[in-house]
């Protein structure tokens, strides 16, 4: 445990990781058992944050804010690598975000509330993800990497919606790899070569 008084390095990350594993041991959290997790003294969650559910939605907004940036690294991967690979991987980390906490970020209707007034005021989440997928497959559908005539909007609205439902309710199990690579191969057309 960090001393009384001493300056924490990384606390809000410290904090963060302390609840997703305390969400995937326990199923729920509270404030003392994500700073028992993460060694620090039972108030500094609340000297850092203005409670549990504004901890939670800066939890949820943490983890959509590093989801978009993964997304906004799609335009260096036109023309390289495989476009399903590429989709595939953009998949993967949005899927790694623990759907325990979106979860549970739900039934606080103080944090989901928070969550939304972000969103709505321009915070990333799935829309930024679905902007930055649209972009993506049209440039490389510019390149012939993507079917001429495939509706970029679409795809990227229906992947980001089967990785949304995925994420909110673990409907492809424990790991919804496969599941994804299906979906992302159905939706999206390559040139025949």
């Amino acid at each position: 445990m960090s001393p009384r008084g001493i300056a924490i390095p990384d606390l809000r990350e410290r904090l963060f990781g302390a609840a997703e594993r305390v969400m995937t041991r326990d199923g729920t959290l509270t404030s003392r058992a994500i700073t028992e997790e993460a060694g620090c003294a039972k108030g500094v969650l609340h000297t850092h944050f203005a409670g549990l559910d504004a901890f939670v939605a800066e939890l949820i907004l943490d983890r959509f804010a590093r989801m978009a940036e993964r997304a906004g690294e799609l335009p260096a991967r036109v023309g390289t690598g495989a476009v399903v690979d590429n989709l595939d991987a953009l998949a993967r980390a949005v899927l790694a975000l623990d759907s325990a906490v979106v979860a549970f970020s739900l039934t606080r209707p103080g944090a989901a509330q928070q969550v939304r007034d972000a969103w709505a005021a321009g915070g990333p989440g799935f829309g930024t993800v679905q902007q930055a997928l649209d972009g993506y497959l049209r440039a490389e559908q510019e390149r012939g990497r993507v079917a001429e005539g495939a509706d970029t909007q679409s795809i990227a609205l229906a992947l980001v919606g089967t990785w949304h439902h995925l994420l909110m309710t673990g409907a492809g199990g424990p790991d919804p790899r496969a599941t994804v690579a299906r979906v992302i191969r159905a939706l999206v057309p390559v040139p025949a070569p």
